[in-house]
């Protein structure tokens, strides 16, 4: 019986430390609009990808010349955009994308590198592995720290906290990014009694 009991705890410890994963909503509740993709606006994907696809792990299943072939007298035109799409956990919504326009008159300004205002935003990804992602992160070049790894506490609606380590970082575009790992229940997702503190 001890060793039954033993296993059962062997069992069961592992699932109170594993990662809250996206689940669909009850079909009850169900719209018919998905959020599909975000697409950023990039100077340069090269100097965005070792940041999403190398660090972060995104995988790239998508990255095409967009806007070439010929014009009406049939002379070649080069193409306009490079479009790479890439996904984490979900071959549909989620996704990412980074968009360079290529053959621009005038290159953009700099990235500036400031907490997000009014018209811009804040893309927020939650990585599971934070703790042993973020040294990869931090070497990534291009990118600038805004906030290590830190506890915060967000409140939870009807009482109790939300607990999360908390990290943020500029794209080599400025876009202000938060890197979250969820420690307790996402905002929106029911409370187990543990997480009423």
């Amino acid at each position: 019986m001890k060793r039954l009991l033993a296993v059962l705890a062997m069992a069961v410890c592992p699932l109170a430390t594993l990662p809250t994963h996206a689940a669909p909503v009850a079909e009850a509740e169900r719209i018919p609009v998905d959020i599909r993709r975000t697409t950023f606006v990039v100077r340069d994907i090269d100097k965005s990808l070792p940041f999403y696809r190398d660090a972060l792990g995104l995988k790239v299943v998508y990255d095409q010349l967009i806007g070439g072939g010929v014009d009406a007298d049939g002379k070649p035109r080069a193409p306009s955009v490079r479009l790479v799409l890439m996904r984490a956990n979900d071959d549909f919504i989620g996704a990412l994308g980074l968009m360079q326009r290529l053959n621009v008159a005038t290159p953009p300004p700099p990235p500036v590198f400031q907490k997000a205002q009014a018209g811009q935003m804040i893309m927020v990804i939650n990585v599971a592995d934070l703790d042993t992602r973020w040294p990869r992160i931090e070497a990534t070049p291009h990118i600038v720290i805004e906030t290590k790894p830190t506890r915060v506490e967000y409140p939870r609606p009807g009482g109790g906290v939300i607990p999360v380590i908390f990290s943020a970082v500029w794209d080599p575009d400025g876009n202000y990014i938060e890197l979250n790992k969820l420690l307790g229940t996402a905002a929106g997702v029911a409370a187990p009694p543990a997480d009423k503190r």
